[in-house]
């Protein structure tokens, strides 16, 4: 079970877009999936539709036995193969500023808890994401400790920017601290308007700043995305030339992050750097490959690719 925590530590650059994207490219491709929604504004667990639940996420940090986790956890409304561990506005009350080690445990602790909540004809949860509010209390802290990876989300802007160093700077704190086993996956630039001078500006300096571990694939900005959440779909499954070129960027992304799972001893940067060049090299081939049903009328649209800045 890999996972992957999806964080910044500035509001609104689409950290639940990302997530829901991973999920949606997760779910196109088969790879069992379980979102748990520690944003208080529960945006990722409104856009999944899981059924109701007679326990949330809310309970689970305060009792992670495994009663109480499987309780909160439901299919979505996406179809077979993605999960929610359902999130709850009251959350917020728990997110502690200074929190001790117990509570930031309670997390890591639930998930161990996961595979054993399984009928034995299930299969298990390849990947879980966790979706994380844009502050530094006991919520992001709690999925840090818990994560093998952690994906850092920011848009183009100079203040995105300011808070993706912040994210990364608490990544490798608690790394430090708490879960030695964490390593960051990457930076994602999302809605991205590639004839922007300032946009291409922002990414320019993400390279100077971070290296090969900004993903040589950014999210374009596309009204399709906020029409697929809108209607509590799949992006895959939005059948507009907007939404197959954001489609094809997660396909990409997810790529990578299951990549990850399977390097787990090597240096973070060399990792990033030859997963960056992998990703430039079977470009081509992510481009021609099928769309699947739901996207095969009209023209694959295409991301906007970056050239990798190896230091």
């Amino acid at each position: 079970m890999h996972t992957v925590a999806v964080l910044s530590l500035k509001g609104g650059v689409g950290k639940t877009t990302v997530a829901l994207g991973l999920a949606s490219a997760a779910l196109r491709r088969g790879v069992r999936t379980l979102v748990v929604d520690l944003d208080p504004q529960c945006n990722s667990t409104a856009t999944l539709e899981p059924a109701e639940t007679e326990a949330t996420l809310f309970h689970v940090l305060q009792k992670p036995t495994l009663e109480v986790v499987r309780a909160a956890i439901a299919p979505s409304g996406w179809g077979e193969g993605v999960d929610v561990l359902v999130g709850a506005e009251e959350v917020e009350g728990l997110n502690h500023p200074d929190p001790g080690t117990n509570k930031l445990s309670r997390l890591e602790k639930a998930l161990a808890t996961v595979h054993d909540m399984l009928e034995e004809d299930e299969q298990p949860y390849q990947l879980v994401l966790l979706d994380c509010p844009p502050s530094l209390g006991q919520l992001t802290r709690s999925a840090l400790v818990a994560a093998d990876r952690a994906l850092l989300v920011t848009e183009p802007t100079m203040f995105a920017v300011s808070g993706v160093q912040r994210a990364f700077e608490a990544v490798q704190a608690e790394r430090e601290e708490h879960n030695p086993d964490l390593q960051p996956l990457g930076v994602v630039v999302n809605r991205v308007r590639p004839r922007s001078h300032e946009h291409q500006f922002r990414i320019d300096e993400l390279r100077d700043i971070f290296g090969p571990l900004v993903m040589p694939v950014a999210l374009p900005d596309r009204l399709a995305v906020q029409q697929a959440q809108g209607a509590c779909m799949p992006i895959h499954m939005w059948n507009t030339p907007g939404a197959r070129e954001v489609a094809l960027a997660f396909n990409l992304l997810l790529a990578r992050v299951l990549r990850s799972s399977r390097r787990r001893t090597r240096s973070v940067f060399a990792q990033a750097e030859e997963e960056a060049v992998e990703e430039v090299e079977t470009v081509e081939e992510q481009t021609v490959e099928a769309p699947g049903p739901a996207a095969e009328p009209g023209p694959v649209g295409r991301p906007q690719f970056m050239e990798p800045h190896l230091p």
